[in-house]
């Protein structure tokens, strides 16, 4: 594979540090140690599985990535029961059927010869993974990502290992589709369920944790860059408070975010224990985790959210 094709046709980015500020410029903030799995998984053509806490900017950067490398992003958003049909390709049955109306009308074909017309490409659907693969090689390398593979089942698992080991794909009908280009491959787990080492091994693997507190404000201070960065702080110490709670679902950078910009459109300028009391329906999407910050954090929040303006 020739160094060009080996970057994304993107021969400016010759390191991890170039891919970083080339991150930073599409608004995505990203550790060394990210930026630099990132940047041998592009290099390698090798899966970059992220496994985190939910809301950690594992999807993000699949985003940010396809940004970066001017590819499409596509999206298998993964699922129990997910399965050839929704994730490889399938055939257009009611196309293939109207087509074979119209030749008998016609007065029909040899039954090969309709065959071969009914199983031809103009009457697959292709879904993601076989996009992906399908890509020209004149185009930017699309940004495959492979969503929740904690969510699908130990079948698809399997599919998928033997999928991107090679990059390839048979289908009986139309033979072997291999990619001329590995697409870039990110998939994410929020480890409802351990995913199987042999997938693993096949990636380069990081762990997304939670920005601290100073990479978290900065993260809202570029998503937002209108925000006063005293609300940023105290938006963004009383999300981390948060974090510290049992909640069923911990607020996300995401929710940060969102609640940061939801106070700048209602024209608050700091935030306090009755402000977040009025906007708690922004960050905390379950009511068990609401009842519980009232019970237990409003002020708490507020305290830390004065002590970080």
């Amino acid at each position: 594979m020739s160094e060009n094709d080996a970057t994304g046709q993107l021969p400016g980015l010759a390191s991890p540090t170039a891919l970083q500020s080339a991150l930073l410029e599409q608004h995505y903030l990203a550790d060394e140690g990210l930026a630099t799995v990132a940047f041998l998984a592009v290099r390698m053509a090798r899966p970059l599985f992220l496994e985190g806490e939910p809301g950690a900017g594992k999807t993000e950067l699949a985003r940010a990535l396809s940004l970066v490398t001017g590819g499409e992003l596509i999206r298998l958003q993964c699922y129990e029961g997910i399965d050839v049909a929704q994730s490889l390709y399938e055939w257009d049955y009611s196309r293939q059927l109207l087509h074979l109306r119209a030749s008998e009308s016609r007065g029909g074909a040899a039954i090969g010869e309709v065959e071969d017309e009914i199983y031809s490409e103009r009457f697959l659907v292709r879904r993601p993974l076989l996009r992906a693969l399908a890509a020209g090689a004149d185009e930017a390398r699309p940004v495959l990502l492979i969503d929740e593979i904690d969510r699908a089942d130990d079948e698809f698992e399997a599919f998928l290992l033997e999928l991107l080991s090679e990059y390839a794909v048979t289908i009986p009908e139309l033979g072997t589709i291999r990619a001329t280009t590995p697409p870039i491959v990110v998939l994410t787990s929020n480890r409802t369920r351990d995913v199987h080492d042999a997938l693993k091994r096949r990636s380069l693997y990081h762990w997304v944790e939670h920005p601290d507190f100073e990479r978290e404000v900065a993260i809202v201070t570029t998503r937002l860059p209108q925000v006063d960065v005293g609300l940023a702080r105290q938006v963004t110490a009383a999300v981390q408070a948060m974090r510290e709670l049992a909640l069923y679902k911990p607020p996300g950078v995401a929710e940060t975010i969102d609640w940061t910009e939801s106070l700048v459109l209602l024209g608050h300028r700091a935030l306090d224990a009755k402000v977040a009391e009025e906007t708690l329906g922004v960050v905390l999407k379950y009511r068990e985790d609401a009842d519980l910050v009232r019970r237990e954090g409003l002020s708490e929040i507020e305290r830390r959210a004065a002590a970080r303006a």
